[in-house]
């Protein structure tokens, strides 16, 4: 967990955190300069949380470990290598989670084209496939109040997401956390093939041959237990290993 945090494992978040950006632009799950990925930091020397965002205006391909910005719970900027600061609207909504929800040392948000999508249909995300009932039971939902920019709504969006790990920002986008930047990065690209799947699968006009509430549970919790064993049990994530493999190979010198 962050407090527990070395030099070297700041450094470590630091570099995953460039490393989700780059991907999310690399699958083209960005939104021009807009959504955020966040990592929480060791508290402050007066007590105060602080974390991680893009430089504002930056695209996502060109965010670095160096280059990202320090925010403290109030919104005041920290550390700006860049002297961009940092968009308001991601500062609502991460620092709200990230102040509520001290499991989490990644949020990431993003507004893909299928992820609006089912984000903006009363049913949200059916378990139709293994990727979706991956998510089954496990969603909150928040309803939309215009762009983020009210720091009254950080308690809505808190007091919505409860204890859930993955929130449908209705009419909006998604919301994930992770105990990892890795696991929230594994679990955005699942829920946006999820939410592809959905779209097409609904969209051939045939009937959806949705999971039974038994299978889909079964399976979210075997896939529960493959991320635990990671996070908690100490055990090699070969998925995100391979990730920043793909990034050497196609963006060599991303992390500057």
């Amino acid at each position: 967990m962050p407090d527990g945090m070395t030099s070297d494992t700041v450094g470590a978040l630091r570099r995953d955190l460039a490393a989700a950006y780059r991907l999310i632009a690399l699958y083209g799950m960005d939104d021009s300069i807009y959504t955020h990925v966040s990592a929480r930091l060791p508290d402050g020397p007066g007590g105060e949380k602080r974390f991680l965002l893009n430089p504002y205006g930056l695209r996502f391909d060109e965010v670095t470990p160096d280059n990202l910005v320090t925010v403290d719970e109030t919104g005041a900027v920290v550390d700006d290598p860049c002297g961009a600061g940092m968009n308001a609207a991601g500062f609502t909504i991460h620092s709200a989670v990230h102040m509520a929800r001290h499991d989490a040392v990644c949020v990431l948000h993003t507004h893909t084209v299928a992820g609006v999508a089912v984000s903006s249909v009363r049913e949200g995300l059916l378990p139709l496939n293994q990727w979706s009932a991956q998510f089954f039971g496990q969603f909150a939902f928040h309803d939309y109040e215009g762009i983020a920019l009210n720091l009254e709504e950080r308690a809505r969006i808190v007091a919505d997401l409860g204890d859930k790990r993955v929130m449908l920002l209705r009419n909006h986008g998604t919301l994930l956390l992770g105990r990892s930047v890795a696991e929230a990065m594994k679990y955005a690209l699942n829920l946006e093939r999820s939410c592809k799947a959905q779209v097409a699968a609904l969209g051939m006009g045939l009937t959806p041959m949705v999971l039974p509430d038994d299978l889909a549970a079964h399976t979210a919790a075997q896939y529960s237990r493959a991320y635990d064993k990671i996070e908690q049990g100490g055990e090699r994530d070969p998925e995100w290993a391979a990730m920043l493999r793909l990034l050497d190979t196609k963006l060599p010198g991303w992390a500057g």
